[in-house]
């Protein structure tokens, strides 16, 4: 599996399998059951989905060794008042003693304070690797002012309909080597049937998904798709037997409409 290395010199698999929005029990640990068997090992949780503890139970029954597992939680904004010991329930409840990723769900005005705390974290080995998400290119410049540690990842809402929009963004995080991780790759299905997308897709006889995954990784951007079908957990993953040619990607790179289908963090102060 393809994988990218990170500014603290780790290597993240650049597609991993996200749960926002599944729904906790039977439905996410089956899904993520399926997706560790379909090849993935990188799982993408946080406190606010509600399913941490069906994750772990999905990577505790695999049978895959718990190194082989890339993990990612997050912060919550409600718990910005005593993030470890946010940390520490999602620990308990991912049956986990680390994570691999810990990431601050959203810049809320408590952000400085709490990116202090993830250090003290990531040293004391409850989180390998820290990052944000959501943060745009005023919050990171604020985080880069307060604090000598970089994140390792800005995890932001990314498809070819907002590429323009957040561009100041990936071009930020680019120059100072902090990897991107596109949520909503996917746009929630909002653009599936897009006529670019379905044109390409058919000539490269695969799915507007798919294209739309591997433009995240031509991009080196990690993706996150989300399906609770087998059949698309497993298509999601097979991105290596066709490339976009440059022409497709500058065609997909024109289709930016400002589409957000989640959070908006403009609007973050």
């Amino acid at each position: 599996m393809t994988a990218f290395e990170l500014n603290d010199a780790r290597r993240i698999p650049a597609v991993g399998f996200g749960t926002y929005q599944l729904r906790p029990g039977r439905i996410t640990k089956s899904a993520v059951s399926g997706a560790l068997a379909a090849g993935y090992r990188h799982i993408d949780t946080a406190t606010i989905y509600g399913n941490e503890q069906d994750v772990g139970a999905a990577i505790r029954e695999s049978g895959i060794a718990r190194e082989d597992i890339w993990v990612t939680t997050k912060l919550w904004n409600g718990d910005h008042g005593d993030p470890l010991k946010a940390l520490e329930t999602s620990l308990t409840k991912l049956g986990l003693d680390h994570v691999d990723l810990w990431l601050m769900h959203w810049p809320t005005a408590q952000r400085l304070k709490s990116w202090d705390t993830m250090v003290r974290a990531r040293d004391e080995r409850l989180a390998t690797s820290i990052g944000v998400s959501n943060f745009l290119v005023p919050h990171l410049t604020e985080l880069a002012q307060h604090s000598e540690v970089t994140p390792a990842v800005d995890q932001i809402e990314l498809s070819p309909f907002l590429l323009g929009t957040r561009a100041d963004t990936v071009r930020y995080c680019r120059d100072r080597g902090i990897a991107i991780e596109a949520y909503s790759p996917l746009t929630q299905g909002a653009r599936l049937r897009h006529p670019v997308l379905v044109r390409i897709a058919d000539g490269l006889g695969v799915s507007t998904a798919q294209v739309l995954l591997r433009w995240c990784l031509q991009h080196g951007f990690i993706t996150l798709p989300r399906s609770s079908n087998p059949d698309r957990i497993r298509a999601n993953l097979e991105l290596d037997g066709f490339a976009l040619s440059p022409a497709d990607m500058r065609e997909l790179d024109d289709l930016d409409e400002g589409l957000t289908t989640g959070w908006d963090p403009s609007t973050a102060s």
